[in-house]
């Protein structure tokens, strides 16, 4: 099969899932057809067995009728789908710049039927099937929508066309696989092809590079009548038909640290008439890389990593002032507190040490995403009926890396997976690389996921997850 992603941007078919063998993880209790005054410990166990099997081998066939026909519905939308995500891909926005990406958005979903309300100053969507009442519970599909400021290497047609910005973490991936999943849902529900009523509640959200889009959208609404929630995240380290799960603490914490020397600037033939910040704030990223490590429980994890250094205009002229812009991650509160109360203490240190002022400030950040167990154990039966268990891959350790889907699991059960979208000649770049791309086929399966997932959460027979 040749490469959806190659550079000749001839769409490719995407590669049909096949159906596995549905099965129940909660067996139904449905009333023995027999007489009122008959116990049901009277009906002879053979037969007891057999209507048991009867009823399982109904259910089997129910779930294959409706899982196949959302199938077929993702499979019919996805050169829609690969399109969607192309003009993204060609169009990127950075995090607080997403109106004209929200736009093209919600003319498309409005055009298919959808009821569509913006949020976070026309930079976000939330979107349900028209007529929902407000009073029924509903899952949640979150998709990000925005851009990073790296310049796009990639040689492809599909290449972004603005200088500096583009998408390197697979969002517009994100959108159009979200896109796919509730186009399949409003087309098998008119259809009448889904074996009960579906509540569900699409959620289209900016800044989440900078974790600042989901607290936004929360505050608006988004996750009013939300019970439940999912997402994916692109991962370029596994296989297309791939998915990673993990329960528990999937990614950190991540706290945006800002840090402001302040000494006195003169010329650079005089530095002993000066104090000099940069020389200060070069010896305290040396103390923070050297002694936090050093002080941190060497089972636990932590990382200080600074990205940014600002500070001067001239090359003979010492600063007044220098800034350092960097990230503290962690896996545990307790830790994370100890951590920025030593951050405090070295700061402290050198500020007397060089005779400079140094402002220390954390901002910004976001909790560790956590998944529910229960909505683990429905996205991973979903996952195994739609690819079999073996291409079912267990998360060791939690990422070091953020995300602020966290926003919305701390206020409703929720599950973040990992979608592989590395297929044999696209897709293996990482994550925030000016080459990275995906196979496309990866969107595919993950709209089937969603779809699955909605239907089965609305099932009114299921347990509390």
């Amino acid at each position: 099969m040749k490469d959806v992603g190659s550079a000749d941007d001839t769409p490719g078919e995407p590669e049909t899932q096949e159906p596995l063998a549905s099965h129940k993880m909660l067996q139904r209790a449905e009333p023995i057809a027999s007489g009122a005054d008959v116990a049901p410990s009277a009906v002879p166990a053979d037969t007891a067995t057999s209507a048991s099997n009867a009823r399982t081998a109904r259910e089997a066939n129910r779930d294959d009728v409706w899982t196949e026909a959302l199938d077929r519905q993702v499979d019919a939308l996805f050169e829609r789908m690969q399109g969607v995500r192309r003009y993204l891909h060609q169009h990127p926005e950075p995090s607080g710049e997403e109106n004209e990406t929200a736009r093209y958005l919600h003319g498309l979903l409005e055009t298919e039927g959808f009821e569509v309300r913006d949020l976070a100053e026309g930079r976000g969507l939330i979107v349900e099937p028209r007529g929902l009442p407000a009073s029924v519970p509903r899952i949640a599909v979150r998709a990000d929508i925005d851009a990073l400021r790296i310049h796009d290497a990639k040689q492809t047609p599909y290449r972004s066309t603005r200088a500096g910005l583009m998408h390197a973490c697979g969002h517009d991936a994100h959108a159009a696989t979200v896109l796919g999943a509730i186009s399949a849902l409003r087309r098998a529900a008119g259809s009448g092809e889904l074996p009960w009523p579906v509540a569900w509640r699409a959620i289209f959200q900016p800044a989440e590079e900078t974790s600042e889009g989901a607290r936004q959208m929360i505050a608006e609404g988004a996750l009013e009548g939300v019970e439940a929630i999912v997402a994916a995240h692109v991962d370029p380290s596994r296989d297309v038909g791939r998915i990673g799960l993990r329960d528990g603490m999937l990614t950190a914490h991540c706290d945006a640290m800002q840090i402001t020397v302040r000494g006195r600037g003169g010329h650079g033939a005089r530095p002993h008439e000066t104090i000099d910040p940069i020389t200060a704030a070069c010896q305290l990223v040396g103390t923070l890389y050297m002694f936090v490590p050093r002080s941190t429980d060497s089972q636990e994890a932590v990382v200080v990593s600074i990205g940014q250094i600002a500070g001067g205009h001239n090359a003979n002229v010492i600063p007044e002032e220098v800034v350092l812009r960097g990230t503290l991650r962690t896996l545990r509160r307790d830790v994370r507190d100890r951590t920025i109360d030593h951050i405090r203490q070295l700061v402290r240190g050198m500020a007397e040490t060089s005779r400079t002022d140094i402002d220390l400030q954390f901002h910004g950040g976001c909790e560790g995403v956590f998944n529910h167990p229960g909505m683990t154990r429905l996205v991973e039966r979903v996952a195994g009926e739609l690819l079999g268990g073996d291409h079912l891959d267990r998360i060791d350790r939690a990422s070091m890396g953020s995300e602020d889907f966290s926003a919305y699991v701390n206020r409703v059960p929720g599950m973040m997976f990992r979608l592989g979208c590395r297929g044999p000649n696209t897709g293996g770049a990482p994550l925030h690389s000016p080459a990275f791309d995906i196979d496309e086929r990866a969107m595919a399966i993950g709209a089937k996921l969603f779809a699955r997932i909605v239907v089965h959460w609305c099932d009114p027979a299921r347990d509390d997850q």
